[in-house]
């Protein structure tokens, strides 16, 4: 047999590995996306944002990603561009001319990478900067509790309506720094949650406890732990916090569409990671604090403790002010 006619029968088992390749990839593609529609893919797969903060994440998400399909773009088609057009000849076997301490290509090696690099760091800056940014009084505090293997709720709230019934601070809330404790609302004797694995949503089923909000109202969640690193993930919030055992993180979102939600650690934290899960059921002002005296009614009045105290490590890298 000729080398020729070798060639040719060796290169048929790569093409049909090929194609099964590719017949395997259309298929997985268009399994993958029959629950999804054309309005979901500039999203890029992330779940309809429903907080007015959300839309920032998924810019700075739509943006990384346009980012990388140029460069991909650009990469790949230098490859081809070099496979294609570089590409051993039947007719010329001599070594094609060799670049070596090309000083300016090298540097744009060098330079471009840094470039790209920068850009999406200060965007990435700038993004943070924005959705950790406390207002000096929120409208509502939650103080969310990490432990395991479930979340407990503090609803840091004047139920009665009365700021002369509310102790302040709390020695509950002691983990939590005086920073944020002083701009707890006057009279906030509060109410609490707390939840099992085992728990499920009422309305849906949904495993875990339920956290309460209001819609189009500001609220600024307080995230302590009482045993291991946590994270604190509302799924559509397009956002999640760690939740630290000895240090306070915090943050505010406002949202925006009613409805209950999907909730979960996000932070391996032990045996039964998965079951951390839990439910943010958004619902009208009004009812809102209708929930608030329901729970008042069920006893659930004060608050659970909050967690670990601050290290002096810890107490030491925040600022005094918000």
């Amino acid at each position: 047999m000729s080398p020729n006619g070798s060639d040719r029968s060796s290169r048929r088992p790569m093409r049909r590995k090929l194609l099964q390749v590719l017949t395997a990839g259309v298929v997985l593609a268009t399994a993958s996306g029959c629950s999804y529609t054309w309005e979901d893919f500039p999203r890029l797969g992330m779940p309809t944002p429903v907080t007015e903060e959300a839309p920032i994440i998924l810019s700075l998400w739509q943006g990384s990603w346009a980012a990388a399909l140029v460069t991909g773009v650009l990469v790949w088609g230098l490859i081809l561009w070099s496979v294609f057009f570089h590409r051993r000849s039947r007719t010329k076997v001599e070594v094609p001319p060799q670049t070596r301490y090309n000083m300016p290509i090298e540097a744009l090696y060098t330079v471009v990478p840094l470039i790209i690099v920068s850009v999406l760091f200060y965007f990435t800056a700038r993004d943070e900067s924005k959705l950790l940014a406390l207002e000096k009084k929120p409208t509502h505090t939650i103080n969310v509790v990490g432990f395991q293997w479930s979340w407990g709720f503090n609803y840091v709230e004047n139920v009665d309506g009365d700021a002369a019934t509310g102790v302040k601070p709390p020695k509950e809330l002691d983990a939590i720094p005086q920073r944020y404790a002083d701009q707890f609302p006057e009279g906030a004797e509060g109410v609490y949650a707390v939840g099992t694995p085992g728990e499920r949503n009422p309305q849906n089923g949904n495993p875990g406890p339920t956290l309460w909000l209001p819609k189009g109202e500001k609220v600024r969640f307080i995230l302590t732990s009482r045993d291991v690193i946590h994270s604190f993930w509302v799924v559509p919030f397009l956002m999640k916090l760690d939740v630290i055992p000895g240090h306070t993180n915090a943050f505010e979102v406002t949202p925006t569409r009613e409805g209950t939600f999907r909730g979960k650690c996000a932070e391996l934290c032990g045996v039964d990671h998965s079951r951390m899960l839990f439910n943010v059921k958004v619902v009208s002002p009004e009812r809102y604090q209708q929930h608030l005296k329901e729970l008042a009614e069920k006893g659930q009045t004060g608050f659970i403790p909050s967690g670990i105290e601050q290290t002096d490590p810890a107490r030491n890298a925040e600022t005094n002010k918000l």
